[in-house]
């Protein structure tokens, strides 16, 4: 889908992402950080979009689907408990080094081929299913799974001979 058409198909559809935002989220900010969100996440998807039959419908799904996100990890953040969070007192090295292998693997997997990337971040990052992934990316559940295998093998063998190297 080129710049027009995604101008045309699905520019205009925000307020209604919005308005369904709103009702999930009860925030209006947060509701604004979900339709962005969501208008990203289809112009990354932007070439696989001609294949998707209902623009609307699909855009739609995403919207409920990062709402639903966030108000889990919401309701995660509020329900932990301050023994936890006290039990693992994180260091300024330890928080670095997170932050920079959360960094590693999102470079790498920016390097792997498109429909891996894709499957990847849709199903490790953004918590699609398989079958949602599929119907997205326009591929049998079969080539989902393999493709999601293949990224998953590639990242951690390039974790591990970045790790192997730093002892």
């Amino acid at each position: 889908m080129q710049l027009e058409q995604f101008k045309r198909t699905i520019v205009p559809l925000k307020q209604k992402l919005f308005i369904t935002a709103l009702k999930w989220m009860q925030n209006e900010e947060d509701a604004e950080d979900v339709v962005q969100e969501t208008l990203l996440r289809l112009w990354t998807i932007r070439e696989q979009l001609d294949r998707v039959i209902e623009p609307a419908a699909f855009a739609m799904q995403i919207t409920k689907n990062s709402c639903i996100d966030r108000l889990k990890a919401k309701k995660e953040y509020a329900e932990a408990d301050d023994s936890q969070l006290g039990s693992h007192e994180e260091t300024p090295y330890s928080i670095t080094e997170r932050n920079n292998a959360v960094l590693l693997v999102k470079q790498m997997i920016e390097h792997l081929p498109e429909l891996q990337k894709i499957t990847i971040q849709m199903r490790d990052i953004e918590g699609y299913e398989l079958q949602e992934i599929a119907e997205i990316t326009a591929v049998q559940i079969s080539a989902v799974t393999m493709n999601l295998s293949r990224a998953r093998k590639k990242v951690r063998e390039q974790m591990m001979k970045i790790m192997n190297y730093q002892i």
